[in-house]
C-alpha cells in the first residue's frame, strides 16, 4: 500500500517538472450542485491532465542504461501525451501505443512531441505490443500499475488537502485507478474523516466490476470515453480503491458528456467527459449524503477538442 510518506517523496522528485494546479471554489457548480464545491483544476497541468505527474516521476527514476534503451507506454490518450512530451522534456526516447479508439489530437500531440506512435486495434492489442516492446528492452512507464506512478499521482490529493477548504466528499474518475489509488492515500492519511468516491463511465468498469468480483477482471470496453477505458484494474490499484474509497459509481456516457458541458457552462473550464462524468456523480452523492456535503472534484483533464465534445452532443442530442 503506498502511503502518505511515498506520496511526499514522490511531490519532492517532481517539483520544478510539474505544476501545482489551481484548488478554488467554484461558484457557478455551487449553484447548479445546490452544495459548496471546490475543485482540483488538474485539466490545467503540463500536457493537459494529471498524467505528467506519474510519467514524470517514472522518467526521473531511470537508470542511464533505461534511458539509452528507452521506454514505452500504452495509452487511451492522456498518459501518452504526458509521457511523450515528459520524455522529450528529459531527454528520453520514448514509443507510445495507442488504440485507434483513442483521440486523433492525443495522436497528434505525442508525435509532435517526438514519440515515435503505434497504433492497434484495440486496448488489448494496445498492451500486447507493449509487452513485445518490453521484450526488445523498452521500460514500461504503466499508466496505474507501478507504486511510484501511483504515489505521483497521489500529489493530486497531497495538494487537494492543502489547499481546499473544508470537504465532506471528494470525487475522483477512474480508468485504471492510479489517480484514485494515489489520491486516496494522501487525502485519507490527511484528511481521514473525507470519504472518497470513485467514478467511471458505463462500458469502462474496470474498477466496480473488480470490487464485485473480488478482483481484477478483464473487461469489456464501449465507452466513448476512451482516457477511462483500462481493460481491467491492477492489483494494486484495486487493493488500494477497495480499502480507502467509500463507494465506486457508474454513470452513462450521455451523462458524462452533459457533464462536460456544464463544466464549460458553469465552472468555465473545458474538460473533458472523464472530468465531466463526476457532475452526474455529485449528484448521486449528495442524493445519498444530505445537504449538508461539501464536494471536492478532480477536474482531471481537458485534452477533449472542441469537435470531439460537439460531435458526442449531437449523438446524444445535448445542447
Amino acid at each position: 500500500m503506498i502511503g502518505i510518506s511515498e506520496v511526499e517523496a514522490a511531490s519532492e522528485l517532481i517539483t520544478g517538472h510539474v505544476l501545482r494546479t489551481p484548488t478554488l471554489p467554484s461558484p457557478g457548480l455551487t449553484t447548479l450542485l445546490g452544495a459548496p464545491v471546490t475543485v482540483k483544476l488538474e485539466l490545467l497541468q503540463r500536457t493537459g491532465s494529471f498524467k505528467a505527474r506519474g510519467a514524470t516521476a517514472k522518467l526521473l527514476s531511470l537508470t542511464d542504461a533505461e534511458r539509452a534503451a528507452g521506454v514505452v507506454a500504452v495509452s487511451g490518450g492522456n498518459h501518452g501525451i504526458a509521457l511523450a512530451v515528459m520524455a522529450a522534456a528529459l531527454h528520453v526516447k520514448a514509443t507510445v501505443v495507442m488504440p485507434r479508439s483513442a483521440p486523433a489530437r492525443a495522436v497528434e500531440i505525442a508525435e509532435a512531441a517526438g514519440a515515435s506512435v503505434r497504433v492497434t486495434d484495440d486496448m488489448a492489442g494496445a498492451f500486447a505490443l507493449t509487452a513485445r516492446l518490453q521484450d526488445e528492452g523498452l521500460t514500461l512507464v504503466h499508466p496505474f500499475d507501478d507504486p511510484l506512478v501511483i504515489a505521483a499521482q497521489g500529489t493530486v490529493g497531497l495538494e487537494f488537502a492543502a489547499d481546499a477548504g473544508e470537504l465532506t466528499d471528494v470525487l475522483v474518475s477512474i480508468g485504471g485507478g492510479g489517480l484514485v489509488a494515489g489520491a486516496a492515500a494522501a487525502l485519507r492519511a490527511l484528511r481521514p474523516q473525507v470519504r472518497i468516491w470513485g467514478v467511471e463511465t458505463e462500458g469502462a468498469e474496470a474498477m466496480s466490476q473488480a470490487l464485485a468480483a473480488g478482483g481484477p477482471v478483464q473487461v469489456g470496453l464501449s465507452s466513448l470515453v476512451s482516457t477511462l477505458c483500462a481493460p481491467a484494474a491492477s492489483q494494486l490499484t484495486y487493493d488500494h480503491v477497495s480499502a480507502l474509497v467509500h463507494e465506486v459509481l457508474v454513470v452513462p456516457d450521455r451523462a458524462a458528456v452533459q457533464g462536460t458541458l456544464d463544466l464549460a457552462d458553469h465552472a468555465k473550464v473545458w474538460a473533458e467527459p472523464a472530468a465531466g462524468c463526476l457532475l452526474p456523480a455529485a449528484r448521486r452523492v449528495l442524493e445519498r449524503v444530505g445537504g449538508d456535503a461539501r464536494l471536492g472534484l478532480v477536474v482531471c483533464g481537458g485534452n477533449a477538442t472542441t469537435g470531439d465534445v460537439m460531435g458526442w452532443a449531437e449523438r446524444f442530442g445535448l445542447r
